[in-house]
């Protein structure tokens, strides 16, 4: 008799090698930061949503070339312009074997549209999800929305069962240093479960046998490590201890290229580096007047724009690995609607002492500019970088660097006169900065969640309004050029540049790089 039909155990095995690919591998991928939350809804941040995309999934995903493909729905059907009908895959199962139903999907756009959702902003668009059958959700709009699939690749799904369970049915309110159960824990549909999460420390998938879709690499595990420092993130893939890190340093690129244990992976960053202003208190927070703000006045704000040296920023600090730019869009692609806007602006420091000295500042004032030290490729170098720049026209500034973990919530919280920031991700459409960044702040829509400096600008809140609903193409990209211009024209915000993405890896590691900066383990294969 054969050997396997003797031993079952057998069977399992060769069930399991021929279910994963051979020689499956442990990828241990370090960046800068770490993630906030492993709850889907709680937190809008770059890495967070990077290592939740492991293990949650939405209706809609990007596919290598950047469009929106299906992903939990098989596909969609426009009823009309306030009606969307998604079909649902069938087959499905959560980590914990239960099956992902349309009950699981309403309840979580229902999760993700509260109050205390960061994911509110693009969760709310989608109007009123209702279950039709098992399978089938309709979406029923108040207003039309043309970015309804870019809204909805946003919003994971998560077990409604396993949320009522362990009473999660609210997303915890960030903002307000609220945690939950979901918060160290997870259960979604996605290729990899959490094992283990020690904030901090590390966090630890693995592979979801169960799962629907199919790998292209042979990762079965991985180890996410967050490294703050530049120095001791580069040691540790230069030593073999992590074999793939995000947010390498500009100033080592050249030398790892000649490494021949390394690999580089480079391209262009859907990531735009900006600076914004307090504009909405009467004396300025964090500086040296009383009394005033002078961010209130454009004048100071454009004084600050032609002061700025965007490409002693891009040769010194970047070392190439930017493009500076004036539209703020977090790619060029995004600024179609306005192409004069992407050259930067030249450096004019006569007219920048002009517009200060008419603004009543001539003299200067002390700020301070409060930055990340581990969230953008050299975020506090830029910072530092500014000081000497602004001090040609008088303004001393102080830097107040922060980990992350303490910034964000510092500006959430509006905790700032003057603050470095940037936006990034998949989508290449301006409304996906516009809705949170330029917008006032809304209650009702949740618009305006990260203008931090609080902008109220009447007309720039009609026209991001207007694109917002506008189906006409042609008369939405006048729109759109309209408000990219009011942003520059107001100097709403400051753009300085967007980023050039290197991932440093073993020769070993093969990882596909994507413009949004996030790592799909599913496409990664180690040697």
């Amino acid at each position: 008799m054969p050997l396997f039909a003797k031993h079952p155990i057998c069977w399992l095995a060769l069930g399991l090698m021929l279910s994963w690919p051979l020689q499956a591998q442990t990828l241990r991928w370090a960046a800068r930061g770490d993630t906030q939350s492993m709850d889907p809804h709680a937190v809008n941040e770059g890495v967070t949503n990077n290592i939740n995309n492991q293990v949650y999934e939405g209706l809609v995903e990007r596919a290598r070339d950047q469009s929106l493909v299906p992903a939990l729905a098989t596909g969609w059907k426009v009823v009309n312009d306030l009606t969307w009908r998604f079909t649902l895959r069938p087959g499905v199962r959560f980590h914990d074997g239960t099956p992902m139903t349309a009950d699981d999907v309403v309840f979580s756009l229902e999760r993700a549209q509260q109050p205390s959702s960061q994911m509110a902003l693009y969760a709310r668009p989608l109007g009123q999800p209702v279950r039709i059958d098992p399978l089938t959700v309709e979406l029923r709009l108040t207003v039309p929305d043309p970015l309804l699939l870019e809204h909805l690749a946003t919003v994971f799904i998560m077990s409604r069962a396993w949320s009522v369970a362990n009473r999660v049915e609210r997303a915890p309110d960030f903002n307000a240093k609220e945690e939950s159960y979901s918060s160290h824990h997870a259960m979604g549909t996605g290729p990899f479960k959490l094992k283990q999460r020690e904030p901090g420390v590390r966090t630890v998938l693995t592979r979801h046998a169960g799962w629907w879709g199919r790998f292209e690499g042979n990762v079965s595990e991985v180890v996410f490590t967050p490294i703050a420092s530049d120095a001791t993130r580069l040691a540790a893939v230069l030593s073999g201890d992590v074999d793939l890190i995000q947010d390498a340093p500009p100033q080592d690129l050249a030398r790892l290229a000649r490494d021949p244990r390394m690999r580089l992976t480079s391209g262009p960053e859907n990531r735009i580096i900006f600076l914004g202003f307090d504009q909405f208190r009467d004396e300025l927070q964090r500086g040296g007047v009383k009394g005033r703000n002078p961010l209130k006045d454009k004048r100071v704000r454009q004084a600050f724009g032609l002061a700025i040296d965007r490409a002693a920023l891009k040769k010194s600090i970047m070392r190439d690995q930017s493009q500076p730019t004036g539209c703020m869009t977090n790619s060029r692609f995004g600024c179609a609607a306005a192409p004069e806007l992407e050259a930067a602006p030249l450096v004019d420091l006569a007219a920048a002492r002009r517009l200060m000295a008419e603004a009543g500042y001539a003299d200067g004032f002390e700020l301070t500019l409060d930055c990340p030290n581990d969230r953008y490729v050299n975020d506090q170098a830029i910072c530092v970088a500014l000081v000497g720049m602004l001090a040609r026209i008088k303004v001393k500034l102080k830097v107040d660097a922060r980990p992350k973990s303490l910034f964000f919530p510092k500006m959430q919280n509006h905790d700032t006169s003057f603050y470095l920031y940037g936006w990034g991700g998949g989508a290449l459409d301006p409304q996906m900065i516009f809705d949170p960044l330029v917008h006032s702040l809304d209650a009702r829509s949740q618009k305006g969640g990260d203008n931090n400096g609080r902008i109220a600008d009447a007309e720039m809140d009609r026209l991001i309004d207007a694109t917002a609903t506008e189906m006409d193409t042609a008369k939405r990209q006048r729109l759109l050029r309209d408000a990219l211009h009011r942003i520059r024209d107001e100097a709403l915000y400051l753009p300085l540049h967007r980023q050039t993405l290197t991932w440093v890896s073993r020769t070993n590691v093969k990882p596909v790089l994507m413009p949004s900066n996030q790592v799909r383990v599913t496409w990664v294969r180690v040697d």
